[in-house]
């Protein structure tokens, strides 16, 4: 077993926990929350109730004051799956608000689950565990992650550092523990088990799926469409499955975590801006096993995959440092584009992400399209798979992925 590698998200979880009576972290299936409620020295010395015990479930259900009174601290991993919980917790909490006093973790987005009908609004905070991110893998997390200095400072920060290119390896592999802490040697096998798991059991504890291989088919479909403008009626067709249970199987993916929704930035009056979502899948490994993808160099979804695990890593680093943070895309149609448009306390940065190691001037046409339509955008970031940060002028920037990641 290898040994525990600290998740950047764990302080943040801390220091709420010192101020809310509930805490609760969410994330998809294997992606280390309960290692890290387990391991992390911040959060381990607490009651730990795991409702994959069935024991513990049958107790959560018949007993769950019972259950809940326990210890002065508790953790509860898997709380989705016993709703009859959260009436208990919010009766607790209101008798006695003291900080820390929960802490849950789910794989479903629980604050979205139809079965938890009491609100924990104004006693909770809610985080999500991304996949395993560049940051953490490197050990480098104690410093402030450099898409955060950048904002601050609007150049490069001093302690910069010039990092070689991702590797195609990398986005393959993506962020999930057991494939990329080399727990598990067979990646397709893993991965195979994973999705059995997913849609035989996890689907059953957040909602009523009668179709599960249409459901099947639908996932694998999403996954060659992720980083892509999300079209229901088209997805539908090609799922063979009418529109409204397409629309219910996606939100089923987003609040189990296994997709995201990126939605576009709107704040202009143009008429042709792009007013759909981008479907993004969570993890890049995940999505590369669904596609059948081995060979990043002879696959039309290369482009895809790098946005997909530039993605998922910048989620990982913004959601540990900053409460108020959103990703959108923008897209002008049929004429200009960017991938994500990442916005901090009302600021705006723009990054195109390119998998390539160089770049030319019809790059930045997107970039530069944005900047003139919102003079207010801090930067403008083309972020290529190269080695150095180059300023471009007119609030430009080339700056190796592995650095904006950094």
């Amino acid at each position: 077993m290898t040994a525990y590698l600290k998740r950047e998200l764990a302080d943040m979880v801390a220091r709420a926990l010192g101020q809310m009576p509930v805490v609760v972290v969410s994330g998809m299936r294997q992606v280390g929350k309960s290692t890290m409620l387990l391991h992390d020295p911040a959060l381990r010395n607490r009651e730990y109730i795991d409702l994959d015990d069935f024991s513990l479930l049958e107790a959560a259900k018949t007993d769950p004051e019972g259950l809940l009174s326990r210890a002065k601290f508790v953790t509860i991993d898997e709380a989705q799956r016993c709703p009859e919980l959260f009436l208990s917790i919010k009766r607790m909490v209101d008798a006695d608000r003291l900080p820390g006093r929960f802490l849950l973790s789910g794989s479903a987005n629980i604050s979205l689950l139809k079965q938890v009908t009491e609100s924990l609004a104004g006693r909770a905070v809610y985080f999500n565990l991304s996949p395993i991110t560049i940051r953490e893998t490197s050990r480098n997390i104690d410093e402030e992650p450099f898409l955060i200095r950048f904002a601050k400072e609007l150049g490069l920060p001093g302690k910069a550092k010039h990092l070689g290119p991702i590797t195609d390896n990398q986005v393959i592999k993506g962020g999930m523990p057991q494939i990329l802490l080399g727990d598990i040697k067979d990646r397709e096998l893993w991965f195979r088990s994973y999705e059995q798991t997913y849609l035989e059991r996890d689907l059953r504890d957040i909602a009523s799926v009668d179709k599960i291989l249409a459901f099947r088919r639908l996932l694998n479909l999403a996954a060659f469409r992720t980083a892509q403008v999300l079209n229901i009626s088209n997805l539908a067709q090609d799922a063979g499955i009418n529109r409204v249970t397409c629309e219910r199987y996606i939100g089923l993916m987003n609040i189990s975590f296994v997709t995201h929704i990126l939605r576009p930035y709107l704040k202009s009056g143009s008429a042709r801006l792009r007013k759909s979502p981008k479907l993004m899948m969570a993890d890049s490994g995940i999505t590369a096993y669904l596609t059948g993808v081995e060979d990043l160099q002879r696959s039309h979804m290369r482009g895809a995959l790098y946005e997909n695990y530039v993605f998922q890593n910048i989620l990982g680093i913004l959601e540990p440092h900053l409460i108020r943070s959103n990703i959108y895309y923008w897209q002008i149609a049929g004429r200009y584009e960017v991938d994500f448009v990442v916005e901090i306390g009302g600021e705006t940065i723009a990054i195109e992400v390119k998998a390539a190691t160089r770049w030319g001037d019809n790059d930045l046409s997107g970039l530069r399209a944005f900047i003139s339509r919102y003079p207010g955008c801090k930067a403008g970031i083309l972020a290529y798979n190269g080695r150095e940060a180059v300023s471009l002028g007119d609030k430009m920037w080339a700056i190796p992925l592995s650095l904006l990641l950094s």
